[in-house]
């Protein structure tokens, strides 16, 4: 439903309402600004109104909170709504055929259901025809046409070259098939491993799982133009979570929409004339619309940071969500960057609202959640809006951590071998030491350290650079977010909780994502320039960026086996053994009342 006009803030949408002070530590935190008008002046101080002022500044929109002066950007609850619903379809349990005829007892029993129905032949179309034990009245069953696949015995060979790194056209060659069945066994491959996945991560919400230690970055990829008159690349991000412990991908959100009719988006939102509201109040708040593009494009202000010291990079972060008119969206738009022509880019600031939405759900049986973010304040914001109960509860705590990774590998092992000698040098200091473990050793320091954290950026973050370097994470620094000031945590627990800080679980996802997918590598360009150029093995179709995350989610989670002899399934509990690529495109795996048709 659209916020009506005389609103100060969008309406809530099924109960979702984010507009509230994204500051763990003020009164207002969770608690969000009235929708009606509040009256003001010295004459109306004594009234019952809450405590925020709208400001709508050329081109922003957002509250100042009264009781610790922050200003959180407002948002469109009906956007992140459909984000949400966006990223939950996959769960969604498909409804399994049953008798037709609501007289007969079988309508609600699925023909899955032993002895309740017999096969019936199949009609002209190739659907099952069933015969119903109880009224013995017939009915088919359609298929959906991706079941249907000619060549069956290439769809296992052909997910096995996707995941491990072989461009497209040498796919059609390794298995005699031409582009076009490429494309329906993607497409076809894809929905299967929707399905096998969902089977498994429908049991996450009731599963016992005592802590989750998760981190959370994300990762851009281009796409190449489509159309030969225009030559503009199109930027997608995809914004990944994954547990540290067992390397388990719990999700892989893209940017981009490729269910939504553009066109039809664009006709619809001038009818209704949403170009003319703020962009918080319109019904199409969550996509680009063409409007948007060009007013971006006005504005585009250069946010590129060069490679320094990580104190400077972590300054830098918070001097650049400054100077963005909407301190939560990283969007930014150039003139070598274009619109995608089929489907809609999705404003990044709704994908990561829904993005940690869809795990508030997720996780709900799970006991405490560590969240290790990007230092991204979009990230933030949307991780504080959707766990704002469990951090007042302390059963949700959350952690900048920046990581400078730019160094060569000779600097690395340096700055490696000089911890190690630093740490030998802090064992020999104290006979009492001596017995200690590295770990003991590491947690002693990192303790001592909390003594002195360092204020960095506008809102006085305080962060501790971490002394300890490893080969993936050479240099970081870690800002503990959802500091209540309550001391509910003592210095031994804080240690433990930052010495726990990595983004190496998703970063190892996104490192075998440019590894092993051919199309989503780091980009071989034409160009000497970044900007407007044409790259190697980016695809041309944008929905195919999101189509190959989730296939590789599903393989890197169930299939992969890592040094223990484990997937990340089975560290996790959801899968207890070995699965194959055969197995997840085994229809009756993925939809049991599904017979194989391949």
């Amino acid at each position: 439903m659209q916020t009506p006009i005389n609103f100060r803030i969008p309406i809530e949408s099924e109960g979702l309402q984010v507009n509230f002070c994204k500051n763990p530590v003020c009164p207002n935190f969770g608690r969000p600004a009235s929708v009606e008008r509040q009256p003001r002046g010295i004459n109306n101080k004594g009234l019952n109104r809450d405590t925020y002022v709208v400001n709508g500044k050329p081109g922003k929109l957002e509250i100042k909170c009264e009781r610790c002066g922050e200003y959180p950007p407002i948002k469109s609850n009906l956007a992140i709504r459909e984000e949400i619903e966006r990223f939950s379809d996959y769960l969604t349990v498909v409804q399994e055929p049953s008798c037709p005829y609501t007289s007969c007892d079988n309508n609600v029993v699925g023909i899955s259901t032993p002895k309740a129905y017999i096969s019936y032949g199949t009609t002209r179309s190739g659907s099952q025809r069933y015969r119903c034990q109880l009224c013995n009245k017939t009915f088919a069953v359609s298929y959906n046409p991706t079941f249907q696949q000619k060549l069956p015995e290439v769809n296992v060979l052909v997910f096995r070259l996707l995941v491990n790194k072989m461009p497209l056209n040498r796919i059609c060659e390794t298995a005699n098939i031409t582009m076009d069945t490429l494309y329906r066994k993607i497409e076809f491959i894809h929905k299967q491993c929707l399905a096998f996945a969902a089977t498994h991560e429908r049991r996450i919400p009731e599963m016992d799982i005592p802590r989750l230690y998760l981190s959370v970055d994300r990762q851009d990829h281009i796409v190449n133009w489509g159309r030969a008159g225009d030559k503009r690349n199109i930027k997608l991000s995809a914004l990944g979570t994954a547990d540290n412990k067992t390397s388990y991908v719990f999700g892989i959100h893209v940017n981009y929409d490729p269910d939504i009719d553009a066109n039809k988006v664009e006709r619809d939102a001038e009818q209704i004339g949403d170009n003319d509201l703020r962009l918080p109040f319109r019904r199409y708040a969550r996509v680009w619309l063409k409007k948007d593009y060009e007013d971006a494009l006005e504005k585009n202000p250069s946010l590129r940071a060069e490679k320094r010291r990580l104190r400077d990079s972590i300054e830098d972060g918070y001097a650049e969500a400054i100077k963005r008119d909407d301190v939560e969206s990283a969007d930014i738009q150039t003139v070598e960057t274009s619109l995608p022509y089929k489907g809609r880019l999705v404003h990044s600031d709704y994908t990561l609202y829904g993005h940690f939405f869809f795990f508030r759900k997720l996780f709900a049986n799970v006991g405490k959640v560590r969240f290790y973010l990007d230092q991204e304040s979009g990230i933030r914001a949307a991780c504080l809006s959707a766990f704002w109960v469990e951090v007042l509860a302390k059963r949700c705590d959350a952690f900048y951590v920046r990581v400078k990774k730019e160094q060569t590998i000779n600097q690395k092992r340096r700055l490696l071998a000089e911890s190690k000698r630093a740490l030998a040098d802090f064992r020999a200091s104290s006979a009492s030491y001596e017995p200690l473990t590295d770990y003991d050793l590491r947690h002693i320091v990192v303790k001592d350290r909390l003594r002195d954290l360092v204020d960095i950026g506008k809102w006085h973050d305080r962060w501790l650079f971490y002394p300890f370097p490893d080969m993936s994470e050479p240099e970081k620094a870690i800002c503990w977010l959802t500091n209540l000031y309550d001391r509910a945590y003592d210095d031994d627990h804080l240690a433990h909780l930052y010495s726990k800080a990595t983004l190496h679980g998703i970063d190892r996802f996104f490192m075998q994502v440019r590894r092993r997918l051919s199309l989503l590598e780091r980009p071989i360009s034409s160009a000497n320039s970044e900007g407007r150029k044409w790259y190697g093995y980016s695809p041309y179709n944008p929905a195919m960026v999101g189509k190959l995350l989730d296939i590789f989610r599903v393989y890197y989670n169930f299939v992969e086996v890592g040094k223990d002899k484990k997937t990340p399934a089975m560290r996790l509990g959801l899968a207890e053994g070995f699965v194959t690529a055969t197995d997840i495109l085994l229809m009756a795996n993925a939809i049991p009342w599904a017979k194989e048709r391949l």
